[in-house]
């Protein structure tokens, strides 16, 4: 199944945005980073925890708009990879899910 999230343009570079999907039946949260023209879709879900990752709405990334930054226990994730790299949960990765680009739409394939 393919969900249209948003217009390449909804995000800004570098940025990142949330969604609540119906995947499988059930409500999930994920997020899409927009970096360096590319983007990258993971499951809202800190490995460590399980807790949500953002500190306000749309807030994935770390001051420096260089990583995905968990709010609760302040815990570094690779864009590109979801590796982390920093923190209690450091050599666990984020769930990244399928993400295209089709024309101006980020989509979600699953």
């Amino acid at each position: 199944m393919t969900h249209i999230l948003c217009k390449t343009s909804d995000i800004e570079d570098p940025g990142s945005k949330s969604f609540e999907l119906k995947i499988n039946r059930k409500l999930q949260s994920i997020f899409v980073v927009h970096k360096d023209a590319e983007f990258f879709a993971y499951y809202n879900q800190c490995p460590h925890t399980g807790a949500n990752l953002e500190w306000q709405e749309d807030q994935f990334l770390d001051l420096d708009k260089a990583l995905i930054q968990c709010a609760t226990h302040d815990a570094l994730f690779m864009i590109d990879s979801g590796e982390c790299i920093a923190g209690p949960c450091a050599g666990d990765s984020l769930q990244a899910l399928p993400l295209s680009i089709n024309g101006d739409n980020v989509t979600l394939d699953i």
